[in-house]
């Protein structure tokens, strides 16, 4: 086990990505110590030389936060770490952070996505390539520009330790700007994260194609019943689905707010012209959650139909459509 070195105080997050810089900076901005580990050296010396970040534009990142290149460094500043990375990359990132971490470590993850291999959870990453026996996950309707500009938001920690959510809100929560909500549904919580962002694309779709506020409202309905019936069938709460890391988290990504509109949304909008390359977090989610459903003989209609389009087996266009259609049918 590490020696008790590190600043029990301090946050360590893994990924200099928005996300990752956007929640550095919030909690440096309100007194907490940070420090945030980055693969690419010109991203470290920009945090640490020029309080800037080019994957967050724009925003002056505060002097509390520091920028490490050495893992092993993170790992023994920060005892409680989050690991904000892509899915794609998440497995190499913990298999990195599995050769430094010990058993004394706790771990969230801020991931809304399953990892592309095996369509694991991942918590379940967590558990096979680390020693950290206490994590959890993050997770709710937050955006990373409203984090960096200070806008209230609030998001639910989900872990089956009472020690991971305590940790969560007493280093995460900052008054006024983050508030955090405990759960127990690790299952749920991680399966409505990333399940959100798949049906994201579909309401991009729906907007895209102007079939108007009735019917959008119709298939985020329909949109979050799907959800709930997949991960129930896997082990989840259903309340928890209808909630911040579910609707909540899909209202959000389907908002253009200030300017800001997620990836997922994007593409479904972009879907609708021709003009999208099928890929990122939201279609990966959608790919793994279908296979997931089929193992199990669930229909699930709108994901079948994203991931369809997705394929270009079908034109988005006519295929949305059809699936509008039949959500408004069924109910």
């Amino acid at each position: 086990m590490r020696p008790l070195e590190y600043d029990a105080e301090r946050v360590g997050i893994l990924g200099a990505g928005p996300f990752g810089v956007a929640l550095g900076s919030m909690l440096a901005g309100g007194g907490r110590p940070v420090t945030i580990w980055s693969t690419t050296a010109s991203v470290v010396d920009s945090i640490n030389r020029d309080r800037t970040c080019d994957r967050l534009p724009g925003h002056k990142i505060p002097a509390g936060l520091e920028a490490v290149g050495d893992l092993d460094e993170l790992v023994s500043k920060a005892r409680f770490l989050v690991l904000a990375v892509s899915s794609e990359s998440a497995c190499d990132r913990l298999q990195l952070l599995g050769r430094v971490a010990d058993t004394s470590h706790i771990a969230v993850h801020a991931i809304g996505a399953l990892a592309p291999e095996g369509d694991r959870r991942i918590s379940q990453l967590i558990a096979e390539e680390t020693p950290i026996l206490r994590s959890g996950v993050v997770a709710g309707p937050s955006m990373a520009a409203d984090i960096a500009a200070g806008r209230s938001t609030s998001l639910v920690c989900a872990s089956e330790f009472d020690e991971v959510t305590r940790e969560s809100r007493r280093l995460l929560s900052i008054p006024s700007k983050m508030r955090l909500y405990r759960s127990q549904d690790v299952v749920g919580a991680e399966l409505a994260s990333a399940l959100s962002g798949a049906y994201t694309i579909a309401v991009g779709l729906a907007d895209g194609l102007e079939v108007g506020i009735g019917i959008r409202a119709v298939l985020v309905t329909r949109a979050i019943s799907e959800m709930t019936l997949l991960g129930t069938a896997l082990g989840g709460t259903a309340k928890t689905f209808s909630g911040l890391a579910g609707l909540g988290n899909l209202l959000v990504r389907s908002s253009v707010e200030h300017g800001h509109i997620s990836p997922s949304y994007r593409l479904g909008l972009d879907l609708v012209k021709g003009q999208a390359e099928c890929e990122g977090e939201g279609m990966r989610a959608a790919i793994a959650g279908l296979r997931l459903a089929r193992s199990r003989n669930l229909s699930l209609p709108i994901l079948e139909t994203v991931v369809s389009i997705g394929a270009g087996e079908v034109s988005a266009r006519e295929a949305a459509l059809s699936i509008f259609e039949t959500v408004t049918e069924e109910e």
